[in-house]
């Protein structure tokens, strides 16, 4: 998770709970009784719905989304780039080094399929079909995960009406009363409280992240493809351009000034031998 977004969930999240102890009574907003009808039966649907396997992988691909960064459009418009001009001044075993120490892990799969020289129609063909059913895998973690918001606020009012029966049993007895209420009101805040602050905007992240990725993936796929077929490097420069926004591109203006004076350069130096 980006530093800034962090601070401000914690921020937030402190101000959020801090405001149940504005008022007096502040112990009648935390019951674990109600909490343990919420958490038990969320729980409990949960894995009637889903194996456990299904859900101990939808919580770890969320949680990823939240620890791992991933690289920038524009980090990898500038490595593709890169990657051109090596391949056009040193050839395609320079793409074998770049597969070894690449970190991005569907670059290194794009240019293994590259280096061991699959046909354009059958890279494209593996890495769209790579990217569909990494985007269902995505789609079934994120319904999971929108189908438990689903149930935490049910739940809260399932806890609700335990304790309202609570009452009914306790009447003419103000001690039983006093117990019942808190379970009959916190029980709800809790099911609203787990549904929106916590689960629906996990499954919103992993959308966003699930989208970015797939971005990313269509970005390394055309690149590499085109630098199969040694298009020329200003020609990919324009085309991965069209990627970004225009205000991206002109906040990476000065990085690719450089990558293509460094295909200026290459093709003096080729020239100069030629001659």
């Amino acid at each position: 998770m980006i530093k800034s977004n962090l601070m401000a969930v914690i921020l937030f999240t402190l101000i959020f709970v801090g405001s149940f102890t504005f008022g007096e009574n502040t112990e009648l907003f935390f019951n674990l009784l109600g909490l343990v009808i919420v958490l038990s039966g969320l729980l409990g649907a949960m894995f009637l719905s889903y194996p456990a396997r299904n859900i101990g992988i939808a919580c770890g691909v969320a949680w990823n989304a939240y620890r791992i960064e991933l690289p920038t459009h524009e980090q990898i418009i500038e490595l593709l780039m890169e990657l051109s001009v090596r391949s056009r001044s040193k050839g395609m075993i320079a793409l074998e080094d770049a597969e070894e120490t690449t970190t991005v892990s569907y670059l290194k799969r794009t240019l293994s399929l590259l280096m061991d020289n699959y046909r354009m129609e059958e890279m494209r063909d593996i890495l769209q079909t790579e990217m569909y059913y990494f985007k269902q895998r995505r789609i079934q973690h994120e319904r999971l995960i929108r189908h438990a918001a689903r149930l935490a606020p049910a739940f809260g009012v399932a806890g609700s009406v335990i304790g309202l029966i609570a009452m009914l049993s306790g009447i003419g007895d103000p001690d039983v009363i006093i117990k019942s209420i808190p379970v009959a009101l916190t029980s709800t805040l809790y099911g609203i409280v787990l549904s929106n602050f916590l689960l629906i905007p996990m499954a919103e992240n992993l959308h966003s992240k699930t989208q970015n990725e797939l971005l990313i993936q269509k970005l390394i796929t055309d690149g590499v493809i085109a630098i199969r077929y040694e298009q020329n490097p200003y020609r990919l420069v324009k085309k991965l351009e069209s990627f970004l926004t225009p205000a991206a591109r002109h906040e990476s203006h000065h990085s690719f000034k450089e990558i293509r004076d460094k295909i200026h350069e290459m093709q003096n130096n080729t020239a100069s031998e030629v001659a």
